[in-house]
């Protein structure tokens, strides 16, 4: 089965709120797509569709080119996980993961292997309801990888990972791209998907906002932002903002400046006789990015 995940035109309303407004993106083998927006912002409910968990209104979800109702085995076509708390606690990890590989009449060894896949072997003969949320996670992956799809869908995986745990959760999600699986990934972590995703897909109150590479959307954020280094801040924004150059201080002795090259900068403060000791293009943080593109998108938000 080819390794895609394409949604295109969801809609979808809950009473007076409108969860999806034309939802439309795809997700391509070979790479990390990072899924990504304010809460509220369509999401979970987009995942959910796209596992016939909920019906649109209008518009498609398809699992390489199918529905996945439709797949006979659907866990070797889509690994999720959406809730990595949904299991039995009295069970035994082992047992859980026995019991889904049956239904989808896979064989038990599946389990094993999948089980050293995501670190799990010192606890898989422990039951489930007392794991933590970070084991329950791996877990999850454990789960989604059963059927070894070509595709997979991933809610949130980070999420009560520790340190080592968030670690080996990059490296783990850039390989199974690597083997030319589509993987998509909810996160609110954005310093994580900025090391680990390729691709992202911004929403916002139910519609994608941007679609764009990683790299792209960063460059394109950081625009012409030049950071200067400076012992004479005052004499810098005396100088600049009469040209209707934007700056800002970002530290005792630096602004972050835009609307000028570096060089006429350069050009300005040699002529001026400014002292400085560094001017070079500013790169914002794929963080900061993402909140200038969803500034006018959040729905839920604290009174400053």
């Amino acid at each position: 089965m080819e390794a895609t995940i394409e949604v295109a035109g969801l809609r979808k309303r809950f009473g007076r709120v409108q969860a999806l407004d034309g939802m439309t993106f795809t997700v391509r083998p070979g790479q990390v797509t990072g899924f990504v927006g304010p809460n509220g912002a369509g999401k979970t409910t987009t995942m959910r569709v796209v596992l016939g968990l909920d019906r649109p209104e209008s518009g498609t979800a398809l699992v390489g080119g199918r529905p996945y109702r439709s797949l006979e085995h659907p866990l070797t076509c889509l690994g999720s996980l959406l809730d990595a708390a949904a299991l039995q606690p009295s069970r035994t990890a082992r047992h859980h993961l026995l019991w889904l590989a049956r239904s989808q009449a896979l064989p038990a060894r599946r389990v094993d292997e999948v089980v050293e896949q995501a670190g799990l072997a010192t606890v898989i003969r422990r039951r489930a309801g007392g794991f933590s949320l970070g084991m329950r996670q791996r877990l999850g992956i454990a789960a989604a990888l059963l059927g070894d799809p070509p595709a997979l869908m991933l809610d949130e995986p980070f999420n009560g990972m520790d340190p080592e745990g968030i670690v080996w959760m990059r490296g783990f999600l850039r390989g199974l791209a690597a083997q030319g699986r589509a993987v998509l990934v909810s996160s609110h972590l954005m310093s994580e998907l900025e090391d680990t995703a390729d691709h992202l897909v911004v929403v916002g109150r139910g519609m994608v906002i941007a679609d764009t590479s990683v790299a792209d959307l960063i460059a394109a954020a950081s625009g012409d932002r030049v950071l200067l280094r400076t012992s004479a801040r005052a004499q810098v924004i005396a100088l600049l903002k009469p040209a209707g150059v934007t700056v800002a201080a970002i530290a005792p002795d630096a602004l972050s400046i835009c609307g000028i090259s570096t060089e006429r900068l350069v050009a300005l403060l040699t002529g001026n006789a400014i002292p400085f000791t560094e001017v070079s293009a500013q790169r914002v943080s794929l963080e900061q990015a993402y909140l200038d593109l969803t500034r006018d998108s959040v729905e839920f938000r604290a009174a400053s």
